[in-house]
């Protein structure tokens, strides 16, 4: 009778692990609206890997382009997300590029989004501006840029994180236990199971700090100090992952996981920036 019991228990809990396993990958999806009101923009949708398409925003500089930056948002969100960031780069005289994920926002739909199809997404759009870019990306984002980075080296100029996680695992297991300090620990290790067995056991070879050491650009690491969903750790051990002396680090020490953006000093550090690597 308790084997029969202890078997039913371990039935529910594995049913109940495969269908939250499903849940975290469609659900909350919250886009946001800001659409851009600077330079001259053009809304077009470009094809996406294995079909549909994504949603693209290019708004092109008031006068002579420095080049290219291309913004990737984070899980749940959309282009817009990316606008108040990307009006600092056109105020510094760039042409910015903004998308939707697919399964996000206006882009065509997709199951089951991860790092590494947010980084196809990034590379179908690099593909199609189709010259180097300074490429920007937040959280989720963020994660994908390493990955296009480390594909993609040499199409990318300047590299931007936002908010991003060292190892995939261990960030997934933290916003676990960031939404329930209780049920988060009980069932997440189950869930992350289940995900390295649908994704092949792939989860960490595709974690930032695996490769970071094979990236050669300037690096600009930005990170809220309050971030509970990846703490401040994830961005001490993401710079010290990358190439000696080619990654720098800039915490806003009131900020949480979105909020870095809204610092007063986050525009200037982006100049900054950009001047010391590349200058107009």
């Amino acid at each position: 009778m308790i084997f029969h019991i202890f078997l039913i228990i371990i039935a529910f809990y594995l049913l109940a692990t495969l269908a939250l396993t499903y849940l975290v990958h469609q659900i909350p999806r919250e886009p946001v609206q800001c659409h851009p009101d600077w330079g001259r923009v053009l809304d077009t949708r470009i094809p996406a890997v294995g079909g549909g398409e994504l949603e693209v925003w290019r708004i092109e500089a008031e006068e002579k382009s420095r080049g290219v930056v291309l913004l990737a948002h984070g899980w749940s969100r959309n282009r817009d997300r990316m606008v108040d960031r990307a009006r600092i780069f056109g105020r510094m005289g760039f042409t910015t590029v903004l998308h939707s994920a697919r399964d996000h926002g206006g882009s065509s739909r997709k199951r089951f989004m991860n790092a590494i199809r947010f980084a196809q997404d990034i590379e179908t759009v690099m593909d199609w501006i189709n010259e180097p870019v300074l490429l920007y990306g937040h959280s989720i984002g963020a994660a994908a840029a390493v990955i296009a980075a480390s594909r993609r080296t040499a199409q990318i100029r300047l590299l931007f994180l936002e908010g991003c996680y060292a190892r995939t695992r261990e960030a997934m297991f933290s916003l676990y236990r960031n939404q329930n300090s209780f049920l988060g620990p009980v069932f997440a290790p189950m869930v992350l199971l289940w995900m390295d067995i649908f994704y092949r056991f792939r989860l960490d070879t595709v974690s930032p700090v695996r490769l970071a050491p094979s990236i050669d650009l300037p690096v600009l690491i930005i990170h809220g100090g309050r971030d509970q969903n990846f703490p401040l750790h994830h961005a001490w051990r993401l710079r010290d992952s990358f190439p000696a002396g080619r990654a720098e680090l800039f915490v806003s020490l009131g900020s949480d996981h979105s909020s870095s953006s809204l610092d007063p000093i986050y525009p200037d550090v982006l100049r900054a920036f950009v001047e010391r690597h590349f200058p107009a």
